[in-house]
C-alpha cells in the first residue's frame, strides 16, 4: 500500500510564498510520476504541475514562472514551491502519485488528503 501525506498549506498574502510537501510511504512500488492538483470551492479539480521519474517537469499555464515542482528521492517527498501567489491560487492542493506495483506490475495512482492554501488580497 502507498500513502501520501501532504503538508505546508496555510494563509498567505498575495505576492507571498508557500512550500507544499507530499511525503510518500510504503514499499514495493516504483514511481512513474508525481503531480500537484488543486480544487477551489465549487470548481473542478485542475492539474497544476507534474514531475516524471526522470525529473522532467510540466506546469499549467496559470502557474508557469511562479510555481516549481521538485522531489527529494531520498526522502520520497514531493514539493511545490509557490511564489508570487495570487488570490486565484486559493484552493485545496492535492498531490498525486502514479506508480507501478512491483508485485503485480500494474500501474495505479494514489491521492493525498489535500492541504488548504488561502491567498488573501
Amino acid at each position: 500500500q502507498v500513502q501520501l501525506v501532504e503538508s505546508g498549506g496555510g494563509l498567505v498574502q498575495a505576492g507571498g510564498s508557500l512550500r507544499l510537501s507530499c511525503a510518500a510511504s510504503g514499499s514495493g512500488y516504483s514511481i512513474n510520476s508525481m503531480g500537484w492538483y488543486r480544487q477551489a470551492p465549487g470548481q473542478q479539480r485542475e492539474w497544476v504541475a507534474a514531475i516524471t521519474s526522470t525529473g522532467s517537469t510540466n506546469y499549467a499555464d496559470s502557474v508557469k514562472g511562479r510555481f516549481t515542482i521538485s522531489r527529494d528521492n531520498a526522502k520520497n517527498t514531493l514539493y511545490l514551491q509557490m511564489n508570487s501567489l495570487k488570490p486565484e491560487d486559493t484552493a485545496v492542493y492535492y498531490c498525486n502519485l502514479y506508480y507501478r506495483d512491483d508485485r503485480t506490475y500494474r500501474y495505479r495512482d494514489v491521492w493525498g488528503q489535500g492541504t488548504l492554501v488561502t491567498v488573501s488580497s
